[in-house]
């Protein structure tokens, strides 16, 4: 486990959310439905304010903060729960042609991790980074969108469908976020 900790709960946070093993679980749409609805109900029902996101094929970067009286630590800890439980019922489900060699993956992830009983789709750690100043706030989220644009998936930011660059540039989203403001 690194250093890094979610210690001020009031504070905004970059965080990075990584699938074990890099795996390209989000290249398919059923999984980014999935964290896209996870997200949703976070914001709805556990108090995620959620500034910026992307969903990558393997990773997700998000700038977030909890509204007051909740806790950011334990809104990352549920949805990761919440995410690596739908995982595995959605490859135990499906037709994925993957199914096999991801869960060999995950159930060895999980094994060789003392906090897992069984299953991890997510590596332990969030690497979050609090955020205090406007200045790194943008450069936060300008990190965010040109992800997939430094993948070379995309060439602009908001051509990614799965990132918040669309709502910043006015465009159809798939989800709601919290402006900066």
């Amino acid at each position: 486990m690194s250093g890094y900790h979610i210690k001020d709960e009031s504070a905004s946070y970059f965080l990075t959310f990584t699938v074990v093993g890099w795996i390209d679980i989000f290249s398919r749409q059923v999984y980014r439905d999935l964290i896209i609805d996870s997200f949703e109900y976070a914001r709805k029902k556990k108090g995620l304010l959620l500034y910026a996101y992307v969903i990558m094929t393997n990773h997700i970067h998000l700038l977030a903060q909890a509204k007051e009286d909740y806790k950011l630590s334990a809104i990352v800890r549920d949805f990761k729960k919440f995410t690596s439980k739908k995982v595995y019922e959605l490859l135990d489900n499906s037709e994925e042609s993957r199914r096999e060699w991801m869960k060999t993956i995950f159930l060895k992830a999980g094994a060789l991790n003392k906090d897992n009983k069984t299953f991890q789709l997510w590596k332990q750690d969030n690497h979050p980074v609090a955020v205090y100043s406007d200045y790194v706030i943008n450069q936060k989220i300008e990190y965010i969108h040109n992800n997939p644009v430094k993948a070379g998936f995309v060439s602009n930011p908001e051509d990614w469908t799965y990132s918040s660059a669309r709502n910043y540039s006015d465009l159809d989203y798939v989800l709601e976020i919290d402006f900066v403001k």
